[in-house]
């Protein structure tokens, strides 16, 4: 079971160098795989869209809260560390063209060595995507057609020609390419059918978020389902499950296995309000569940 612990960005610090270099290098040293930066390239202050993990429909992050891009955070991060993976949970696609996209993707997992995996979304917050040059309500084909550009791009040697409904251009040449000939992995993230269903079609993994018990089984099935109709083995596409650092123990790991997970993504209880009870809730959890130290 592969074990990454999300970037606490609630602290408000995850933009201080210094900050998101302690948090990084103990995730690495005491035995977790990688760490997961979220995405919002910009925050809408009294947004009307209604977040859809929280009961009261609004996010527990203020509007002014640090919230660096994704990738630059983790191109920083790479060069002071050596086998941590790099994560995002989740890149919210509608907010990037993919052709550019697909060049800094490739190039962070290029220059850390393939460590990088990323977590796509559709995002939940209109007013976000729109200030981007989104169209919130065709995120989904947009997309799925995203998906493939970028894939095309990275595949082969040979120039690539592509037609969409969204996006089209000729002779096209993307170097450098990613570090793994298969390009770098997309896992599919979100709650809704729909999320399921894509990951199943075309994610080479899927992150449920916000969901448990029959719930979360419903959208396993669903994404399985999808994966079998577009002809794919769904043992390929990798299932990766949420859970806290203090409450992670044996027991949840295996239920986690039963479900058909390969890795957890691990968030901060709400009670650690500084890097130290951040750090402190990690060593617990590595000590109980005999991480071996990255040397």
């Amino acid at each position: 079971m592969k074990l990454g612990v999300v970037i606490p960005v609630e602290l408000g610090r995850a933009g201080e160098p210094e900050w998101i270099l302690e948090f990084a290098r103990a995730a690495e040293s005491l035995g977790f795989d990688e760490i997961s930066a979220v995405e919002h390239s910009v925050v809408i202050a009294d947004t009307e869209s209604e977040y859809p993990y929280s009961p009261t429909g609004k996010s527990h992050l203020p509007d002014d809260c640090s919230l660096p891009d994704p990738l630059e955070l983790l191109s920083f991060v790479t060069g002071a560390t050596t086998t941590l993976g790099l994560a995002t949970g989740v890149l919210v696609l509608p907010n990037h063209h993919p052709v550019v996209l697909a060049k800094r993707l490739a190039t962070l997992d290029r220059l850390s060595g393939g460590r990088l995996r990323v977590c796509l979304g559709l995002g939940w917050m209109r007013e976000e995507i729109e200030a981007c040059g989104g169209d919130f309500d065709r995120r989904g084909a947009v997309a799925d057609e995203a998906i493939a550009v970028m894939r095309a791009l990275w595949s082969g040697t040979a120039a690539v020609d592509f037609d969409g409904d969204f996006f089209s251009f000729r002779g096209a040449q993307s170097w450098p390419k990613p570090h793994r000939g298969s390009g770098v992995p997309l896992f599919i993230g979100g709650h809704s059918p729909a999320a399921a269903r894509r990951a199943g079609r075309l994610g080479d993994g899927f992150q449920p978020l916000g969901l448990a018990g029959d719930d979360l089984d419903r959208a396993i099935a669903r994404m399985r389902a999808a994966a079998t109709g577009a002809g794919r083995d769904p043992a390929d596409v990798e299932l990766v499950l949420g859970a806290t650092l203090p409450r992670l123990d044996e027991a949840k790991l295996d239920r986690s296995r039963d479900l058909g997970a390969n890795r957890l993504v691990l968030s901060a209880s709400r009670h650690a309000q500084s890097l130290d009870q951040v750090v402190d809730e990690m060593a617990a959890c590595s000590a109980r569940l005999g991480l071996s130290p990255a040397r």
